[in-house]
């Protein structure tokens, strides 16, 4: 929902008015609720701008079940990782998270509802194992689902490779942004139990993800699918002012190319209501129940 590129080290939470970004999310939840959505996974997470208490309100106005998550992101050359990652090791990371789950985040009553990490490309390196193996170590005592920003196919193999190291089924897996991955890579870790997540639907990329969606289909492999926009705000200073802007994604509107076209052209492909039901409603409750 709102997502800051600052940098770990100089993050200030929040950096805007509550209110007035509270104004501006508030309508494209509302209209969510009145299409009939129930629950929205925010993915954004600490150190790059996760919001809990905005989160919160925002919840409790427009209806909808929305889960935060705990954990860090180490793409895009670590800029969002604290300094504490460095210095501490798989255990003491494990207990932020942990305490996180057991006693609330940021002083409230919230608790996350799955881990979420980032990797960049290629084998995952030591910063982003250690990362990992506190997540799993999360993972054990909670039966959190851990959800990976992944840079492409190579990442996600080193991923699931070390799952199975630890003995952690890949159902317990979720691959963020698989869209950056090849077929075979889609098909090899999907039959490895492994969710599928592509991120990014927007109206110009209709097609492209269609076909995505086409190629599961084929290898009856659409239970193992989720599809996300991977809409929402960044934060941006404007001449010392800081404003909330809409992210440039190719949607017009947040959150509506799914409902409002995406549906429509799988339906064209011959999608049934059952399967678009199993890529909508039944593959995000199994992915990201509590086990």
């Amino acid at each position: 929902i709102t997502t800051d590129f600052i940098g770990a080290e100089k993050i200030i939470q929040p950096p805007y008015n509550s209110d007035s970004a509270y104004n501006t999310i508030l309508p494209f939840l509302v209209r969510l609720k009145e299409q009939g959505i129930k629950s929205f996974f925010e993915c954004t997470p600490n150190y790059i701008g996760r919001d809990v208490k905005l989160l919160r309100r925002l919840s409790e106005a427009s209806g909808i079940n929305i889960i935060t998550n705990t954990g860090y992101y180490a793409a895009v050359e670590k800029k969002y990782l604290p300094k504490h990652v460095y210095e501490e090791s798989v255990e003491q990371l494990a207990q932020r998270w942990l305490n996180e789950w057991r006693n609330g985040i940021d002083g409230t009553a919230i608790r996350p509802g799955f881990i979420k990490l980032g990797v960049g490309e290629g084998a995952i390196d030591s910063i982003e194992t250690k990362l990992i193996l506190a997540a799993i170590n999360v993972h054990k005592q909670t039966g959190l689902t851990i959800a990976i920003h992944t840079g492409n196919g190579d990442a996600a193999l080193s991923e699931y490779e070390l799952f199975k190291n630890e003995g952690i089924s890949g159902e317990n897996l979720i691959w963020v942004h698989a869209q950056n991955g090849k077929a075979q890579e889609h098909i090899s870790l999907a039959k490895n139990g492994v969710w599928l997540s592509f991120d990014g639907i927007s109206e110009p990329k209709i097609k492209e993800y269609v076909t995505y969606l086409k190629n599961m289909k084929a290898e009856g492999l659409l239970s193992r699918v989720l599809i996300s926009h991977d809409d929402g705000w960044s934060v941006e200073n404007e001449n010392d002012k800081i404003k909330l802007l809409h992210f440039d994604n190719g949607n017009k509107i947040p959150y509506t190319t799914i409902f409002d076209r995406f549906i429509k052209a799988l339906e064209r492909e011959g999608f049934t209501k059952e399967e678009i039901d199993t890529i909508l409603v039944e593959n995000p409750r199994k992915a990201f129940e509590i086990k």
